[in-house]
């Protein structure tokens, strides 16, 4: 699903339009495919009538195009115009020829006959506002969207409320939202999510969000516009094409190995989340670097893995380490570099060495000849590796081509030099702004994580959750992605998999503990594998 902006989706319709896709055919496709979404979705409903609130512009348009498509279906379906429209409104007539009723506020100015008709009906069809939504709302709209709302919540039992192209009185760039706006059950938007209803506070008031096309053109030359969005919604069966294949004939080697270096004394944990979910996304192997204290304590507690103990400085991996990770370099299809590493000076140092070299020569290992720059394999910086590197000076140019970098706002801070306020003010833009400057995948943790590459493309996960603010869940991520990773899925695809992923395990982890205070990164890793289970 792509994600627009409105200015973006009104240079679509408008290049659609002269393309000869007429709005009025746009209009039909978007209200027959409103109409089989409340089929699907509300069958159970039918018997209880449907009510659409209908404004003067292409939502009303829409609403009713869907409402006669619902009428001639055998649904009691009946409009009530917010606002008027042109008279002799061919939408107006269709639903009456339907054997749909038609209800003018201008008749009704003391809304009694709007409250029996919620009274009447079980499902509300909220087409007054769209997406060109300006705030606040003027007085005579926030007054009859106010007395919707109380009539609505005084219900019981409340009808189902369905959102066309976005609830009215949100702002579809921004995601403001008026106090009036009518909080909805199912949102269906049309051709393209728009991006302010993956934003807060819209987020909230869009219940499920469906998709329905409007008919464009496939003919990219005729829709340049269309052509150009790059960046989309994730969705299941998106994950779903770029998992790897699992063949009957396959060996642990086919599905790579993933090293992992991580940890330190006041941070074992890290290594395990990850390590664990490296293995749970199908990684063949999995090592566990560590400095070498953390080796006894940990061993037992993720027995299919191996293990790297590094020399270490108090707990901490030491510059000495490099040597070690240069010996084993030639398994690993996939490094993650930081989860629980710490940022003191031996960490410091041991990156510096890792990133920029020298390291000494390893006898027979081609990745390091003559003592140079180690010429490292795939890999994913996370927490404290991300700190470490903006120490660097030139770190863009001295790490893999499209490393996969998972900042949270804060790490995005140091490597970037900007403020958290700018960054979550802006979240999109300085993702793939600075994917592009460096080279690299940005996936930017927090509600509605981003995942940005260097070509343009960008994936939005469409998950807002207080669950997956806990210590650890970012080690779970890293460790899906790096999983991905080392199975040889390219860096972006891995990123949005993993994320989805991820993501989907905090809601899920919400079902089983019933609540998001008592979810912990483990529940997440353990309801991973449950979410997982679903794309094979």
């Amino acid at each position: 699903m792509k994600l627009v902006s409105v200015a973006e989706m009104q240079a679509i319709e408008r290049q659609a339009d002269a393309a000869g896709h007429t709005y009025a055919q746009m209009m039909e496709y978007a209200g027959s495919g409103l109409a089989a979404v409340v089929v699907e979705e509300c069958a159970y409903l039918k018997s209880g009538g449907i009510l659409g609130l209908v404004g003067s512009g292409n939502n009303g348009g829409d609403t009713l195009v869907a409402l006669a498509y619902l009428a001639g279906l055998g649904w009691r379906a009946s409009a009530y115009l917010v606002r008027s429209r042109a008279a002799d409104d061919p939408l107006v007539n269709r639903l009456e020829q339907a054997g749909g009723k038609v209800y003018h506020h201008t008749e009704d100015l003391t809304y009694s006959q709007f409250a029996g008709l919620i009274k009447e009906n079980a499902i509300i069809m909220d087409g007054v506002l769209g997406t060109g939504t300006q705030l606040p709302l003027k007085p005579d709209l926030a007054e009859t969207f106010a007395y919707a709302k109380a009539a609505i919540q005084g219900k019981q039992p409340q009808p189902y409320l369905i959102a066309v192209d976005c609830p009215s009185g949100v702002d579809c760039d921004t995601g403001e939202a008026a106090p009036q706006c009518l909080p909805a059950h199912l949102t269906v938007t049309m051709a393209a999510v728009k991006q302010g209803l993956l934003k807060l506070p819209a987020y909230e008031l869009t219940g499920k969000i469906r998709l329905v096309g409007i008919g464009l053109p496939d003919d990219g030359k005729s829709l340049p516009a269309w052509q150009a969005i790059q960046c989309f919604v994730t969705d299941r069966d998106w994950v779903r094409q770029v998992l790897p294949p699992r063949p009957l004939s396959a060996h642990k080697g086919t599905f790579g190995t993933a090293l992992i270096i991580a940890g330190s004394v006041p941070y074992t944990g890290a290594v395990l989340l990850a390590g664990e979910a490296a293995y749970r996304i199908g990684a063949g192997l999995v090592t566990l670097a560590v400095p070498e204290p953390l080796h006894t304590t940990l061993a037992g507690h993720l027995i299919e893995a191996t293990w790297l103990p590094l020399p270490d400085e108090d707990g901490y991996i030491s510059g000495e380490a490099v040597e070690v990770i240069a010996h084993n370099l030639d398994r690993p299809t996939a490094v993650l570099l930081g989860p629980g590493l710490g940022v003191q000076e031996a960490t410091s140092r041991f990156m510096t060495r890792l990133i920029s070299g020298p390291v000494p020569a390893v006898i027979g290992f081609l990745n390091n000849p003559g003592g140079s720059r180690l010429q490292l394999p795939p890999m994913v910086v996370d927490a404290d590796g991300l700190k470490l590197l903006a120490n660097l000076v030139g770190w863009p140019g001295l790490i893999p081509t499209e490393t996969i970098l998972t900042p949270h706002p804060g790490e995005m801070s140091v490597l970037t030099g900007l403020s958290t306020q700018e960054i979550q003010a802006d979240r999109r833009n300085i993702a793939e702004h600075y994917s592009r400057e460096w080279g690299h995948i940005v996936v930017l943790k927090g509600a509605f994580s981003l995942i940005a590459a260097p070509d343009g493309r960008t994936a939005v996960i469409p998950v807002a959750t207080p669950a997956l603010a806990r210590a650890g869940t970012g080690d779970v991520l890293a460790g899906l992605i790096v999983g991905l990773r080392a199975q040889g899925v390219p860096a972006f695809e891995s990123a949005v998999a993993g994320a989805w992923i991820h993501a989907n395990a905090g809601l899920q982890a919400i079902a089983q503990m019933g609540n998001t205070a008592s979810v912990l990164a483990g529940d997440v890793l353990d309801a991973a594998v449950n979410v997982i289970s679903t794309l094979f």
